[in-house]
């Protein structure tokens, strides 16, 4: 026996809406279509698509379809899914690593056209030693 209640549509649904996928296309006004599409974009720039059968009521999906819909559709595991259902906590899906350091556009500038200073060894300098460095070259000028 599983620690997990038997999902439904309602619950597929309701996850979709508590993470914030965007709602795409739904069978109401729409001829031939008979799900509701969701799609939710990760911090790598990829896209992921989920489709729920109209209407999102408490019918329950077969164990293999509900594999096939956490690992393909909406990776994630079991106990992220009913965490985001129940409790509304969303999956953890990463971030893009950011610079903790990075140079203002301007100064990278100023180093590489004014001071002389190669691209490569810019790119390798932290913010408080690039500014000592245009320091210093300010310093010579006068």
């Amino acid at each position: 026996m599983t620690q997990w209640p038997a999902p439904t549509r309602s619950d597929h649904d309701k996850f979709c809406r508590n993470e914030g996928w965007r709602r795409l296309r739904d069978a109401s006004g729409r001829a031939g279509t008979h799900h509701i599409t969701y799609e939710f974009d990760l911090p790598d720039g990829s896209t992921l698509r989920t489709r729920i059968s109209h209407p999102p009521n408490r019918t329950n999906y077969g164990p293999e379809m509900w594999k096939h819909i956490l690992r393909d559709q909406l990776r994630v595991t079991e106990g992220g899914f009913w965490a985001c259902v129940s409790e509304k906590i969303r999956p953890d899906r990463g971030q893009l690593a950011q610079p903790l350091d990075t140079l203002p556009a301007e100064l990278a500038h100023l180093l590489i056209n004014r001071v002389g200073l190669p691209e490569d060894k810019v790119a390798q300098m932290t913010k408080a030693e690039a500014i000592a460095r245009l320091n210093q070259y300010w310093a010579k000028q006068e």
